[in-house]
C-alpha cells in the first residue's frame, strides 16, 4: 500500500493557517484539526511590510530595542502618588474661564459626537457661560471656546471627557520623574455629564461637586502627610478583583478607605461628610478616574524618547481615535475612525442607539490594565459580555505585542503575571493583534448618558500611519 493510501486510512491531524471555515470542512470529514490564527504581516500592504522591514534592520532594531527598554522602565519604575485636589483653573495648566478640554485627538466643535456636544453644552450652563442648553449650543460654535484635548494639558477625562474651569481635579505627581498628570471626579450615576447627559439635575451635582464634594477632598488630601501611593493601590485592587477601568468595587473602596479619616478631620459639618459618604457609596466608579491620573501620569514619563515605537496614548473624542507614540515628541496624532462598542445593552435601548467608542479612558489600557487585566476581574464579563475564559484569553494575547510586564501590578489567576506594559506599534502591525479595550457605551444623541458597555478594539489606521512616520524619521 502506498504512503498516500496509508494517510487516507489513518487518523489525520491537520492545522489549519489562515481562513478559519477551512477548519470546520475538514472537521465535518470527522477529522482533527487545530486552527492557527495568521494573518500576514502588515495586512499583507505593500508600504506597511516596506516599513517593518526598514525597522528591523539590524542597525536600527537595536536603537529601537534600547529606546523601547528605557520607556517601559521609565512606566514600569513610576510612582504616581495623589498629592491633592483642586479646581482646574488653579492647577492645570493653560486652562482658562472660556476653555473646554475634550476626550481624545483634536476637533472642532462642530465635528463632535452627540455625547461630546452634550457634554459641553452642559458645561457651558455649569460654568454660567450660557443660560440654557440651547443658548449654549450657540456659544460653543461661537469661536468664544478654546476647545483642546485633554491629553495636551496634561489631563485625561473619561468618556466625554469634558473638563471646565470649575471642576475639581485629582493632582498625581510622578514621585520618580516629577510630572503631574489631572483629573476630574467620578459623577457616579450613568445619567451624567461625561455620558452627554445635560439637564438640570446633571448641572445641580457638579454644582454640589464644586461647592462641597471638591472642596472637601481638597482640604482632607491638604492634611494628608505623605498622599496617597496610587501604584500600591491599584496593586491590591487588582488582587481583589477589580481590572480598574470599569470594574472598580475594591479599588474605590481602598480610596474612600485611606482618604475617610482626613475628611473627618475636616471643618465641613456632619451632614456635608456624610453626603460625602453616600456619594461615593452610590457607584463603585469612584476611584475610575483615579486611576486614569495613575496611568497618564505614568505614560507620559514615557513619552518623548527618541526612536522608541512604544505606545503611550490611545483616546477616542467619538468620532476619530488617536495614538501617539513615545518616538514622536509633542502632540502628533495618529488617527483612524472611532469604532462601535459591542456588549450587553441597558433595557429599552438597542445596539444602534449607541455611540462610537469615546473617551480617554483608554489610557488605562496603554498602561496595562483594564481590558489588558481582565483575567484579574473575572466578574467584569457580567458588565461588558464575554466569558471568563475569553477575559484570561485577552491578558495573555497582549502579551503578544507589548514589550514587557510589569512586576508592580499582577494578575494573581495568571500565577502573578505582571500586566502586559509597552505596545509597541512594530508588534500590532506584525501580528495584527489591535489592543482590547473594554468601555462604557454612551447613547448617540446629546442629553442621554449611558446605555451600556462592552468591548471594542482601536482601527488599524491608527497604527499604520504611526508605523509609516517612525519608519520615515529612523535612520
Amino acid at each position: 500500500m502506498s504512503k498516500i493510501n496509508e494517510l487516507f486510512k489513518s487518523n489525520i491531524h491537520v492545522i489549519n493557517v489562515g481562513i478559519e471555515f477551512f477548519k470546520e470542512d475538514i472537521l465535518k470529514q470527522n477529522a482533527h484539526a487545530t486552527h492557527l490564527e495568521w494573518k500576514p504581516p502588515g495586512g499583507g500592504k505593500p508600504e506597511i511590510i516596506a516599513a517593518l522591514d526598514k525597522l528591523e534592520n539590524p542597525a536600527l532594531a537595536e536603537k529601537i530595542e534600547e529606546a523601547n527598554k528605557l520607556a517601559v522602565e521609565r512606566i514600569v519604575n513610576s510612582q504616581p502618588v495623589l498629592i491633592g485636589f483642586d479646581k482646574a483653573i488653579n492647577c492645570v495648566p493653560g486652562m482658562t474661564k472660556t476653555t473646554i478640554l475634550h476626550a481624545g485627538p483634536p476637533i472642532a466643535f462642530e465635528n463632535m459626537s452627540g455625547p461630546m456636544k452634550g457634554a459641553v453644552t452642559g458645561a457651558l450652563v455649569f460654568e454660567g457661560l450660557a443660560k440654557d442648553i440651547e443658548d449654549a449650543f450657540k456659544v460653543a460654535a461661537s469661536g468664544e471656546i478654546t476647545f483642546a484635548p485633554c491629553h495636551e494639558h496634561n489631563c485625561v477625562g473619561s468618556m466625554a471627557g469634558v473638563t471646565s474651569a470649575s471642576m475639581y481635579m485629582h493632582i498625581v505627581e510622578n514621585k520618580t520623574y516629577g510630572n503631574i498628570a489631572y483629573t476630574n471626579l467620578s459623577e457616579q450615576l450613568s445619567k451624567i455629564l461625561r455620558m452627554g447627559a445635560n439637564d438640570e439635575s446633571v448641572v445641580n451635582r457638579l454644582i454640589w461637586m464644586r461647592d462641597v464634594l471638591g472642596p472637601i477632598l481638597r482640604e482632607a488630601m491638604q492634611l494628608h502627610p505623605t498622599g496617597i501611593d496610587l501604584r500600591l493601590m491599584l496593586a491590591q485592587a487588582l488582587h481583589m478583583g477589580d481590572e480598574c477601568h470599569n470594574r472598580n468595587v475594591a479599588g474605590t473602596t481602598l480610596l474612600i478607605q485611606a482618604l475617610t479619616p482626613y475628611i473627618l478631620q475636616t471643618d465641613y459639618t456632619t451632614e456635608q461628610k456624610r453626603e460625602v459618604f453616600e456619594f461615593v457609596a452610590s457607584s463603585d466608579y469612584f476611584s475610575g478616574p483615579t486611576w486614569m491620573a495613575l496611568a497618564k501620569c505614568a505614560m507620559d514619563a514615557a513619552h518623548g524618547i527618541e526612536n522608541s515605537t512604544v505606545v503611550t496614548t490611545m483616546a477616542r473624542n467619538g468620532v476619530e481615535f488617536g495614538i501617539r507614540v513615545s518616538g514622536m515628541a509633542g502632540n502628533t496624532w495618529f488617527t483612524g475612525p472611532a469604532q462601535k462598542v459591542v456588549g450587553p445593552m441597558f433595557a429599552g435601548y438597542k445596539p444602534e442607539d449607541s455611540g462610537l467608542d469615546i473617551g480617554d479612558s483608554a489610557i488605562t489600557e496603554t498602561y496595562g490594565i483594564g481590558g489588558f487585566a481582565m483575567a484579574a476581574a473575572p466578574a467584569i464579563v457580567a458588565l461588558v459580555g464575554g466569558t471568563v475564559d475569553e477575559a484570561i484569553g485577552f491578558s495573555t494575547q497582549m502579551k503578544e505585542i507589548t514589550t514587557t510586564e510589569n512586576p508592580n501590578v499582577t494578575i494573581p489567576l495568571l500565577n502573578f503575571m505582571g500586566v502586559p506594559t509597552g505596545i509597541d506599534v512594530r508588534k500590532v502591525m506584525q501580528t495584527g493583534i489591535k489592543p482590547i479595550i473594554n468601555t462604557a457605551i454612551a447613547h448617540k444623541d446629546p442629553g442621554i448618558g449611558m446605555i451600556g458597555a462592552g468591548i471594542t478594539y482601536p482601527p488599524v489606521e491608527a497604527f499604520e500611519k504611526a508605523l509609516l512616520a517612525l519608519s520615515k524619521n529612523m535612520n
